[in-house]
């Protein structure tokens, strides 16, 4: 009978894990549903988590291992990081549950985790930045993927198609009838601000201003032979 058993490995917790917290939530994802849905007893997930919070640890891991950290030596640093900001920002998008799992320095302990924030780290100091400087950028970095997915024009978790449409008809309506005389730009401009038909430009827009203000600072250290914030 024990040849029987269905064969239980970290990755397969894993990978269900993350299947469960991208359609319901991370709240969906507990030892018990994962266990069911994996045809074992709940203890045989504890032999590869302990806790929750270990396994939150792990899904988080396993979102930053998809985080593409190859960089092309020779291209120039501001290359270098929007292409790691490019593909932070494609794995957050294609996990719905990683704007909240990625939250917390806990999660960022991981193996994965550790790799990327190293090698932002790289790039950086080719840019020209101290380690004060390089390790605000990188957490900003982060804040700004996060903030760029929460953001996106049209996103309201819990509604449909339909309704997400009818919520943005409204909020363009709403904009379209202030007095004209008092808030002329945001009249003219009701359609702009409460479109969500390319979520595409938001994101390179987003990314593009990131990476010229990181440019930009040091440029100006350069430029001053101090430290950006000097």
């Amino acid at each position: 009978m024990a040849a029987d058993r269905p064969r239980l490995s970290k990755t397969a917790v894993v990978e269900r894990g993350l299947a469960v917290a991208d359609a319901e939530g991370l709240a969906a994802v507990t030892i018990r549903r994962l266990a069911a849905e994996l045809g074992v007893t709940p203890m045989a997930l504890y032999w590869h988590f302990r806790s929750k919070d270990e396994l939150m640890t792990g899904l988080a891991d396993a979102v930053w291992a998809e985080i593409d950290v190859r960089v092309d030596a020779r291209d120039d640093w501001p290359v270098q990081l929007r292409g790691l900001l490019e593909s932070l920002v494609r794995v957050l998008r294609r996990h719905p549950c990683a704007s909240q799992l990625l939250v917390g320095s806990e999660k960022r302990t991981g193996e994965a985790a550790l790799v990327a924030s190293e090698t932002a780290l790289e790039v950086l100091d080719r840019g020209g930045f101290d380690a004060e400087y390089s390790a605000a950028i990188v957490h900003q970095a982060l804040c700004t993927g996060l903030m760029l997915v929460i953001s996106e024009p049209g996103f309201e978790p819990g509604l449909t198609e339909a309704e997400r449409v009818e919520h943005q008809r409204q909020a363009r309506v709403r904009l379209a009838l202030l007095p004209p005389d008092r808030f002329p730009m945001l009249v003219a401009a009701a359609g702009p601000m409460t479109a969500c038909n390319d979520p595409d430009f938001h994101y390179q827009l987003g990314v593009d201003m990131f990476v010229a203000g990181v440019q930009a600072l040091a440029q100006r250290a350069a430029t001053s032979e101090t430290r950006p914030s000097d």
